[in-house]
Formats: C-alpha cells, sequence, structure tokens
C-alpha cells in the first residue's frame, strides 16, 4: 500500500500505542511461566510473532483486545511440530533462539527475507558456548537457523555492540538453566537501555538478574512468577517520537498535541523528550498523569549520540531536516543492521525531498539550513520506522509526498495513519 499525505496542520489529544520492547519480552516470559496475563499488550505483526513462537514451544495464547491470556511452558519448552516463523522480527528470533536452546531436541527459526539478513553469529556461538547446539543453516551466522540440545549454562563472552538483544535472549533463558548465566561484554555495550527494559521486566516476573563489572549474570533454577499472575504493558516512547516531531513541526497554531501513556519506564527512547525540548519546540511532560504535551516552536540543528537510542535515528533525521542548521547524529554504525540500514535509507529518502544530508559510516548530518522539504515518491523499504518518519516530513514538504510500504506500520503501530487522520493530518491510503 502506499500513503499520500499533504502539508497539513495538527492538533488534539491521542494515545501512543503499547511498548512492543516490553510486549515481546512480556509475552516470552509469560511462556517462561506455568502462566501469566499479559494487559495492555501491543498486538502486531511482531509481537504476533512472539506468541506464535510461545504456542510453538508449547504454550497457549488466547488473546482478547491488548489482553493476552498465556498458558506458558514454564521453563521448559517443547520441541516445535513445525518451523517457527519469526516474520521481520528481529526480536522475536533473537529472543527465542536462546529459548530453543534450552530444549532437548532441535528447533528450526526462520524470517522473511529481511530478517534472513540480520545478524545472529554472536548469539549462536554464544548458545554453542553454553553446550547448546546453535548453527545456520546456510552456515554465514544468517537464518534459518537450528538450535537446541539442552543449553545448560555457564559463563559466556559476547560482544555488546552488535545487539544488546543477544544478552537480553540469553538473560530470559539463563533463569530457568540449571547453572545460570554469566555473560561478559568483550566490547562496549551499545542499545544498553534495552537491557534495562529486560531487567524490569524480568523483576517484575520475579527473576533475580543484574549487572556485574564484566556484564551480566542470572541465577539458575529460577521460576517466572509475576505479583498476581498478571503484568501491565506501558507506553512506547518510539511510537511516541512521531507524535511528538508532528506536534513539533506541524502542530496548529496556539494549539498542541496531548499524548497520553507517556509513564516513566526504562525505555531509553524517553529521550525523544529531551531532544524535541533542546530543538527548541515546547514540551511538557505531566509524568504523573502519564501525558506529554507538545506545541510547535521554529526548531534548531543539535547533536546526538544515538548510541543507546537507535530507534529514533529516523525520527530525528525528519526534525533534522526542518530544523535551522545542522543536525548531527552520532554513534550509529549500529542502526544499519535493523530491518533495514536506517542510516543510508534516511539519507536516500529525505534526499529525494529536496534535503542536503551527509552520510559517513558512523554519522548522519542533516543540513537543515539549506534545506526546504518538497513532496516526494519516496520508499519505506518495507521498515515501520522508516515509513512513519518519511510521513512526518511529508506534512510540512511542499506539495505531496507519496511513502510506499505503509503497510508495515503494523509492525509497532497498527492505527497511525488513522491516528494521524484524527489529529487532522491530511492522510490517505490506497
Amino acid at each position: 500500500m502506499d500513503a499520500h499525505i499533504s502539508q497539513s496542520r495538527v492538533r488534539g489529544r491521542t494515545r501512543a500505542p503499547p511498548s512492543k520492547s516490553y510486549t515481546h519480552r512480556a509475552i516470552l516470559a509469560a511462556g517462561y511461566s506455568d502462566g501469566a496475563v499479559v494487559r495492555d499488550a501491543l498486538v502486531s505483526a511482531d509481537t504476533k510473532a512472539t506468541m506464535r513462537a510461545v504456542e510453538g514451544f508449547g504454550g497457549s495464547v488466547d488473546r482478547e483486545g491488548q489482553t493476552v491470556e498465556v498458558t506458558g511452558f514454564d521453563g521448559r519448552p517443547e520441541t516445535p511440530a513445525d518451523v517457527i516463523d519469526c516474520a521481520n522480527s528481529g526480536t522475536t528470533m533473537r529472543l527465542v533462539t536462546a529459548c530453543a536452546g534450552l530444549g532437548e531436541n532441535l528447533t528450526v527459526l526462520t524470517g522473511d527475507e529481511s530478517l534472513r539478513s540480520r545478524p545472529q553469529g554472536p548469539l549462536l556461538e554464544a548458545v554453542s558456548d553454553l553446550d547448546g547446539r546453535a548453527e545456520s543453516t546456510r552456515r554465514n551466522g544468517l537464518a534459518p537457523l537450528v538450535v537446541g540440545d539442552g543449553m545448560t549454562g555457564g559463563t559466556v563472552e559476547i560482544p555488546g555492540d552488535v545487539s544488546s538483544q543477544y544478552i537480553t535472549a540469553l538473560l530470559m533463558a539463563g533463569a530457568v538453566t540449571d547453572e545460570g548465566i554469566d555473560v561478559e561484554l568483550t566490547t562496549e555495550l551499545k542499545s544498553a537501555p534495552y537491557v534495562d527494559i529486560t531487567l524490569e521486566v524480568l523483576a517484575d516476573f520475579g527473576i533475580e538478574a543484574e549487572r556485574t563489572d564484566e556484564g551480566f549474570s542470572v541465577p539458575g533454577g529460577q521460576s517466572y512468577r509475576p505479583t498476581g499472575g498478571e503484568y501491565s504493558v506501558p507506553g512506547d516512547f518510539s511510537s511516541m517520537s512521531y507524535l511528538l516531531a508532528a506536534g513539533a513541526v506541524a502542530g496548529a497554531e496556539g494549539d498542541s498535541v496531548v499524548i497520553e501513556g507517556a509513564r516513566p519506564s526504562a525505555q531509553g527512547d524517553s529521550a525523544i523528550v529531551d531532544i524535541v525540548r533542546d530543538m527548541g519546540a515546547e514540551v511538557d511532560w505531566d509524568e504523573e498523569a502519564g501525558e506529554l504535551t507538545v506545541s510547535p516552536a521554529p526548531l534548531s540543528g543539535i547533536t546526538v549520540d544515538v548510541g543507546d537510542t537507535p530507534d529514533l535515528l529516523p525520527t530525528i533525521a525528519v526534525l533534522g531536516a526542518i530544523a535551522n542548521g545542522d543536525t548531527v547524529i552520532e554513534n550509529c554504525e549500529h542502526v544499519r543492521y535493523k530491518e533495514t540500514d536506517r542510516v543510508s535509507a534516511m539519507a536516500e529518502e529525505l534526499s529525494k525531498m529536496n534535503a542536503h544530508v551527509t552520510e559517513e559510516q558512523d554519522r548522519l548530518t542533516i543540513h537543515g539550513g539549506q534545506t526546504d522539504l518538497v513532496g516526494a515518491d519516496v520508499d519505506g523499504r518495507h521498515d515501520h520506522r522508516i515509513v512513519m518518519s518519511l510521513a512526518i516530513a511529508g506534512l510540512v514538504a511542499d506539495g505531496e509526498t507519496t511513502v510506499a510500504g505503509s503497510e508495515h506500520v503494523d509492525v509497532s503501530f497498527p492505527n497511525f495513519f488513522e491516528t494521524m487522520r484524527d489529529l487532522g493530518a491530511d492522510v490517505r491510503e490506497d
């Protein structure tokens, strides 16, 4: 599908979807338990993949709206009757790889073309080092994967600068091994707040895990048991970033956009609040009420390090294209290994809209002072975050912007375009 966006002004009250990161972890944690209810879950293409994996390992998932009732496999995943298809969800594949490593027999994991190009090698090596079996069918560190043979735990080394999801996967699985798992990082950890999210979810499910001088540690022999048998998912700051950006660049004069569901949590992407403020927009965060209010103002370019917040790069790039001066996005090489190479994708697609951009391996500079965005036909690259960020650019570009692949917002923000229309955006899909 294509989305067609024209210059618009937005105003009003809306609610961001629940967190994708928390939902993935909560659904799998419920799978590791003997049963739990996950409330306020994000139901999207990615999180459905994690639900299917839990069912493949012998659990059951019953969903009514945003309430997901899981009967778990109690720390002992069964051998799936079929291949587990992770679709486009890298989080699912990585978290499930370590879970599959616990199985007595073998599990085959695969996904779509994009997912089959994303690196899994370090996690496969870690599972093997922990006495499991983990192989790439093509022997190149990429899916399809074959994993199993009863990973027992122990101490393992793993790089921290490829994907924090490797650490999350090992911590979640390590809690139910006999020995537990000590993860020693061989390189600096990128995207550290995502591991903080994991530690928070584990604690809420009754699992002890901690940071150490070398990395992270989780004792074995534990059981997943959330208090009262339930867990509630907080709102998603990655998704809020598009709503904040829309209010900052396309808000109606004298009016504001109010975003509900913005309660504090371990999400690193809550940094978007300060980023938008630092660029000059008026943002008020009532943390107790969980509400963000953003009003438009002239923006100025800033320098942002996205080492811990890779998912914010597309949003920041768009803000930079609209701001005065240069916006420099640093420490972003790891953002090239997402659903697509998001650094190149934003550089190339914004350039189609007349943005002046300088792309380097670990840095993206948007020259806002030399940019007047114009509508264009742009490619969402089958990536939900590219689609949504380009749609925000379309709100201020001169003329109509057509974003190809609009259906991919279903990965994290299924009703994104409906939400934008409700705020007053001129958007149609065909």
